[in-house]
């Protein structure tokens, strides 16, 4: 059997950790392969290894059964391999032609012909089903559209193989079909994919064959036709994982957040949450669902504090917590995790130990008199990162060295210890792996069993059904419909989201 590309027995190791161990992965002409793992498990290492960005301690890579050294991108890209990255390699300013051609322009004499680029890239766009408008600036258009240019980018310079990392985190549910739409376009044409990825649901969907990683050595490659999502989950985290969230009724009491009247801007000055009203109770657990960009990111931005809100009112058991600073309401009694967890959830340049105290290193024991004790900082954090089970080297680990899964649970850590009233969940498991899901969804479930209030903001309905105890659909700024998860099904809450009246959605689905 020819592979078109084999990597035999890789290691890879950084200072203190060894990231892929003895790892063996084969790729056939036209299949897309899944390369399955938890946050952190050595998948993306294992790509960089292959696209030139690490060179392995150990191992072999062979092409086309040919052994090669691959010592930078660049030849990897001359072997005809090409890799998305999952976080977009691309510059605001240029137009998306400018970004394709970087690196390859084709000049006519000394001078760069993007008319003819332009063309090109029209053509190849035109020949693989994805549409982008050449001459438009990246700035001014939308993440999915930007990852299509990453992928055109990999096409313009030849790949025959694809490797994409993780390339459905940031996507909206519509934008990922289309993507997939795309892949299943790519095979077609003759190409073979590498897909890093976590999410099972996908991989059942779109892949042939699935190689499995657990803590950076490999458990073994699957048929996917041969398989389901409960074999992989429990291959890939080494356990029995379960998808449906267990728990109780909810046992809700008095109402700890009433908003009324709520009227809040967005960046560019336009309404983004229209005279909303909403209460969460003590013992609850109220999931947010809608489309994004229906006003949810600046409705939980005026909740916290984060933004500035014209008129209405937010109380926090009875108290005006509206337009106050994020400290205050913080101390109020609030918990936020926050949506963009880099920009707004940690400092990535402190060790995470620092970012387990950033809501109380000025509180004893803490500080005293404004001087830091650093001892019992890293002793909390310490006891912190056992409890929930955040993997990092030491406390002393910059938190931008974790892996996404583990820089949450920090988060969710330093939030829930300090046992807010209301605790703001946005996005909680955005980009993190069944494992780490299951583990969040638990101490959501706890902090609500424990007499608390929890607003969940999720754009996975999956996990709106599953853990909320009523779910508020929010459309154009507005609560249009509050339901019970165990009375309504994926479809009614799709077509509330899209804006239909609960009556027009009754009908609709008793058609």
């Amino acid at each position: 059997m020819e592979y078109v590309i084999e990597m035999l027995g890789i290691r890879k190791e950084f200072p203190g950790i060894v990231a892929n161990d003895n790892i063996t992965l084969q790729l056939k002409q036209g299949e897309i392969h899944a390369l399955l793992g938890e946050n952190g498990a050595g998948k993306s290492t294992l790509m960089n290894v292959l696209f030139g960005l690490y060179q392995p301690e150990q191992g072999e890579i062979r092409v086309r059964g040919k052994a090669v050294k691959i010592t930078n991108p660049n030849i990897a890209n001359d072997l005809g391999i090409g890799m998305v990255h999952q976080h977009f390699m691309l510059v605001d300013k240029f137009t998306v032609t400018e970004n394709i051609i970087l690196g390859k322009e084709t000049k006519s004499g000394l001078k760069i012909d993007l008319k003819k680029a332009e063309q090109e890239v029209r053509e190849i766009s035109e020949r693989y089903g994805l549409a982008v408008d050449p001459q438009a600036k990246i700035a001014d258009i939308s993440v999915g559209m930007q990852q299509r240019v990453e992928i055109l980018k990999t096409l313009y310079r030849g790949a025959e193989i694809l490797i994409f990392d993780e390339p459905t985190a940031v996507l909206t549910p519509q934008e990922i079909k289309e993507l997939i739409q795309i892949m299943k376009t790519l095979i077609k044409e003759g190409k073979s994919i590498i897909l890093i990825t976590h999410k099972l649901k996908e991989i059942m969907e779109v892949c042939d064959r699935c190689t499995v990683i657990r803590k950076g050595v490999g458990i073994g490659t699957v048929n996917v036709s041969e398989t389901n999502p409960n074999e992989l989950a429990s291959l890939m985290v080494g356990r029995e994982v379960t998808f449906k969230t267990e728990k109780a009724d909810a046992k809700p009491a008095q109402s700890v957040l009433e908003i009324n009247g709520l009227i809040v801007k967005d960046s560019r000055g336009l309404t983004a949450v229209n005279s909303l009203n909403l209460d969460v109770k003590a013992g609850e657990i109220l999931g947010i669902a809608g489309v994004d960009g229906n006003g949810q990111t600046e409705l939980i931005e005026a909740i916290s504090g984060l933004r500035k809100s014209e008129s209405g009112s937010i109380q926090l058991n009875g108290k005006e917590i509206r337009n106050l600073p994020p400290r205050k309401i913080t101390e109020a009694g609030t918990g936020h995790i926050p949506q963009d967890r880099h920009k707004h959830g940690l400092v990535l340049d402190f060790p995470i130990g620092e970012n387990m105290v950033l809501q109380t290193y000025y509180k004893t024991p803490f500080s005293k008199t404004g001087v830091l004790n650093f001892k019992q900082i890293y002793q909390k954090a310490k006891s912190l990162i056992q409890e929930f089970d955040v993997r990092t080297p030491s406390e002393f680990t910059l938190a931008r060295a974790l892996s996404g899964g583990n820089q949450q649970k920090a988060i969710i850590g330093r939030e829930v210890d300090r046992n807010p009233d209301l605790l703001i969940a946005a996005q909680p498991t955005r980009g993190l792996d069944v494992g780490a899901i299951e583990f969040i969804h638990k101490r959501l479930i706890e902090q609500r069993d424990n007499g608390k209030a929890v607003l969940l903001l999720s754009f996975e309905l999956d996990e709106i059904l599953n853990v909320s105890d009523r779910i508020a659909v929010i459309y154009e700024g507005e609560i249009v419909a509050i339901v019970n998860p165990k009375e309504t099904t994926e479809q009614e809450l799709g077509l509330l989201m899209a804006g239909s009246k609960q009556k027009e959605v009754g009908e609709q689905t008793n058609v």
